[in-house]
C-alpha cells in the first residue's frame, strides 16, 4: 500500500508570458509567447509526492471558475485524491509571470480562493488529515490555518513537515513545537532565523537558532551546494548531484514532495534526504513547474546510472 501524504496548501494558475524584457512602469511591450500552467506551492508539492510514489490528498480551496475546473483536473490526473479540494465562489489562485530573455521574472500573485481556505474549512476534513501518514503545509494560505493544521497534525501524533515559503518574517513562536521538519531554502531560512544564509557555516547556525526556537529537525536546501540536515544532536550536509540546470522553478516543491514520500514509505531520513535531491536536480533539467517534476521511475534511473 503506497505511503499517504496530506498536503494542505495552495493551488494557482500560471499565467506566464515571455518578452525580451521586463516593462517597466506604464510600457506596452508585445510578447513573444503564453502558456497557462498548474502551480502553486501546495499543488506543486502533491504533484511532486504522488508522481514520487505516495498515495496523495489534497485540502485546498478553488474558484468556480474554468482555471478551478483545470487545477482540479490537473491533480485527478496524477490520482491524487481530490475530496477536500473545496470550490468556493469567486477566483481561483493566479499567478501573473512575466519572464524576459534573461529569464529573470516579475510575479503578481492574487490568492483568490486560496485565501479562503478557513480552519472550519480544514477541520470540515478531519478524517483526511487523520488517514495521513505525513501532512505538509506551505505559507501560501492563511496563517491562522496553516497554524490549526500544524497543531492539529501533532494532536494527531502524524509527522508535519513545514515548507515556510513564501516568508519574510520569523513564525509564529509556538507552532515549532508543532513541526517534526522544518524546511527553508537559504533566503527564508535567513527569513526565519534573522542571520544571513549565505556558506555552510552560516546555514548550521541558522539552523542552529530554529532548532533553539522549537523545530524538531531542519533541513535547509542551498540549491547547487545541497542541503544542511540538522537534528540538535548532529549536523550533516548533503551535496547536490551534478546536473545541467535548466530552469529551477519548483524544485524546491519537488524536494519537499520527494521526502515526504521517501519519508512516509519507510525510508530513513538520511535515504529521504538524498531520494529528494536526487528529484529536485532532475526538474531543474526540465522547463517549468508541474511539467518537471519527474516520476518515481525517472529518480531509479538516475539513481541506477
Amino acid at each position: 500500500m503506497p505511503a499517504k501524504v496530506v498536503v494542505v496548501g495552495s493551488l494557482n494558475m500560471d499565467l506566464v508570458t515571455r518578452a525580451q524584457r521586463l516593462p517597466r512602469a506604464g510600457e506596452t511591450l508585445h510578447g513573444e509567447s503564453f502558456a497557462t500552467v498548474s502551480g502553486g506551492k501546495g499543488a506543486n508539492q502533491a504533484v511532486a509526492s504522488a508522481r514520487l510514489g505516495a498515495q496523495v490528498s489534497m485540502i485546498g480551496c478553488v474558484g468556480e471558475d474554468a482555471y478551478g475546473e483545470q487545477l482540479r483536473a490537473a491533480l485527478q490526473a496524477e490520482q491524487i485524491d481530490c475530496q477536500a479540494l473545496t470550490s468556493v465562489e469567486g477566483s481561483s489562485g493566479v499567478a501573473l509571470i512575466v519572464v524576459d530573455d534573461n529569464s529573470q521574472n516579475a510575479i503578481v500573485i492574487v490568492a483568490g480562493a486560496n485565501g479562503l481556505l478557513t480552519p472550519d474549512v480544514v477541520a470540515g476534513f478531519d478524517t483526511v488529515l487523520m488517514a495521513a501518514d505525513v501532512i505538509i503545509c506551505q505559507l501560501e494560505v492563511p496563517m491562522q490555518t496553516v497554524g490549526y493544521v500544524l497543531t492539529r497534525g501533532r494532536e494527531l501524533g502524524k509527522t508535519v513537515i513545514l515548507n515556510p515559503a513564501p516568508a519574510t518574517s520569523p513564525l509564529p513562536a509556538d507552532w515549532y513545537s508543532s513541526i517534526d521538519y522544518l524546511i527553508p531554502n537559504e533566503s527564508e531560512a535567513s527569513a526565519l532565523s534573522g542571520l544571513p544564509v549565505d556558506s555552510l557555516e552560516s546555514a548550521e547556525l541558522a539552523a542552529s537558532r530554529l532548532i533553539a526556537a522549537g523545530a524538531g529537525k531542519v533541513i535547509i536546501t542551498l540549491g547547487p551546494q545541497g542541503s544542511l540536515f540538522a537534528s540538535g544532536q548532529s549536523v550533516e550536509h548533503f551535496p547536490a548531484p551534478k546536473v545541467k540546470a535548466v530552469d529551477t522553478t519548483a524544485a524546491g516543491d519537488t524536494f519537499v514532495g520527494g521526502f515526504a514520500a521517501a519519508l512516509a514509505s519507510g525510508k530513513s531520513e538520511a535515504e529521504a534526504i538524498r531520494f529528494g535531491q536526487v528529484a529536485a536536480a532532475l526538474s531543474v533539467t526540465r522547463a517549468g513547474a508541474q511539467p518537471s517534476i519527474p516520476s518515481l521511475s525517472d529518480v531509479q534511473a538516475f539513481k541506477a546510472s
